[in-house]
């Protein structure tokens, strides 16, 4: 009998506590559906902060705020942290936000207000929450009522929402979050930024040039070029130093600092055209995933111009001078001193060569961090030493004709062959022959079946050789041509 009492005390008292949870649950929303219908939107998140305030004073947690805007600035850290989060939400988020800006390829996901995600970094426990606010951004016009024509045309406020990240974590790893976390999240960020960025193409808009913002003067494209160090018609030594060099130098900020230089690197690609110049440029945009700006300098009438356009490429770039010893023909220095002697003013409709290597590797080098400058030519012995220099052009690379591994190369990327009977005499032939790549790479698409296609080339090569021979005699020939009358004019003059 006492353990049926018992029971039924414990049933009712488990009654009376479900009851009165049951009563206090409906009191909070019914209080919280007055608060939502009665209450301006301002004074409900005024309340909310104020009770969230009183909460904390109990509790050893510490939240940072992170507004999406400084003032009328982006936060660096705002933007960043959406990134890093987008990798961490959790299966069990229910509401995300999906984007994809114009022109770019990727979706940008991020979380809806009220979501969380929990990340641990360092043995410490951080939770993030995304939030918003109303804010009033101005006043707009609203149509009032009226009879028949007449309406009244009334002010409004406006309203719009402030994001912000809440990061909470436990008050004694503060100093770890400042310190480390944050830029730990930075970092990532700056790295998934990279790996999702859509690359773009940079040319000028010399129409703009004088009377627009700097952010005006370039106009961009998609880069859509497959190129890759893999698909390369190259040596693989000359290949595997060039990615070596490139991984060095995007590692290495910091060292460019302790020396006192600026974070760039000077290229130059020089050999006959038709020797992949365009396409390892290519390459190492999709390898670094760094954006192009395709400098035309006959297109460039003063070194101001010069300077705004260079100042206005963005980091992380790589700026490219195509045909540097055709693209203009500089005035060389002696002339530029005595031009600078009679008049100090800066030379009009013309971009000297002291200019052009002022920014180079001048003060205004230094307007920016981890660029590369290429320079292509076809004539290397026609640039001007000072050009050539270290700190200037710091790597130079000659695109050579094709070999036997650059043809083995694209008989596996245009006709899916990697090995053949015939590529024994084709090897043979292209080791005494002035080839291109572009044109062995134009001979293997013209059939689509390997057999066929090996067979042309061989026929090809062969026509190339006699070509070349014939080009040869024929210089001969001129050359013979030009030293008898030279020694005929020689002997006339002598003579006179």
């Amino acid at each position: 009998m006492e353990s049926t009492s018992s029971s039924e005390s414990k049933i009712a008292t488990a009654k009376a506590v479900f009851a009165a949870a049951a009563s206090f649950t409906a009191t909070v929303m019914l209080a919280r559906s007055i608060t939502q219908d009665l209450l301006p939107d301002d004074l409900q998140y005024y309340l909310s902060s104020a009770v969230r305030s009183f909460l904390t004073r109990f509790s050893s947690q510490l939240t940072l705020v992170i507004e999406e805007y400084d003032g009328l600035v982006s936060n660096q850290i705002y933007d960043a942290a959406q990134i890093y989060l987008s990798a961490k939400i959790s299966p069990t988020t229910r509401r995300l936000r999906v984007a994809k800006p114009a022109g770019e390829d990727n979706l940008n996901i991020s979380m809806e207000p009220c979501e969380e995600v929990v990340d641990v970094f360092g043995g410490a426990k951080l939770k993030w929450v995304v939030a918003s606010r109303p804010v009033e951004t101005g006043f707009g016009a609203s149509r009032g009522r009226g009879r028949g024509r007449r309406r009244t045309m009334d002010l409004v406020p406006t309203e719009s929402e402030a994001r912000f990240f809440m990061l909470s974590f436990h008050n004694k790893h503060k100093d770890m979050v400042l310190s480390t976390y944050l830029p730990h999240v930075v970092e990532e960020a700056k790295g998934k930024r990279q790996e999702k960025k859509t690359l773009k193409l940079f040319t000028p808009c010399y129409d703009r040039m004088y009377h627009s913002s700097l952010s005006d003067v370039w106009t961009p494209i998609n880069l859509d070029h497959p190129a890759t160090f893999e698909t390369l018609a190259m040596e693989a030594a000359t290949k595997q130093f060039i990615m070596d060099d490139l991984n060095r130098f995007v590692k290495r900020r910091e060292y460019y600092r302790k020396v006192g230089k600026a974070w760039k690197r000077g290229y130059l690609l020089y050999g006959p055209p038709g020797t992949g110049k365009s396409s390892l440029i290519a390459a190492m945009a999709n390898y670094l995933k760094f954006d192009i700006y395709d400098l035309e300098l006959t297109q460039v009438t003063q070194n101001s111009a010069l300077r705004k356009l260079l100042v206005a490429t963005a980091n992380r770039s790589i700026l490219v001078v195509e045909d540097i010893d055709c693209t203009i023909e500089f005035h060389d220095r002696m002339a530029e001193a005595r031009a600078a002697s009679s008049d100090c003013s800066e030379p009009e409709n013309q971009v000297t060569l002291s200019g052009f290597l002022n920014f180079i590797d001048g003060l205004w080098s230094s307007c920016g961090d981890e660029r590369i400058i290429i320079f292509t030519t076809n004539h290397k012995e026609k640039l001007d030493p000072a050009l050539l220099r270290p700190g200037r052009m710091d790597v130079h690379v000659h695109m050579s004709y094709c070999t036997p591994c650059g043809f083995k190369l694209l008989a596996s990327n245009y006709l899916g062959v990697k090995d053949h009977a015939l590529f024994g005499e084709i090897d043979n032939l292209i080791c005494t022959t002035e080839v291109t790549p572009a044109e062995v790479a134009e001979q293997m698409i013209k059939s689509e079946k390997p057999e066929d296609a090996l067979k042309d080339m061989i026929q090809f090569l062969k026509m190339k050789i006699k070509e070349n021979e014939e080009l040869k005699s024929k210089k001969v020939e001129q050359e013979l041509l030009a030293e008898k009358e030279g020694g005929k004019e020689a002997q006339e003059g002598y003579k006179i």
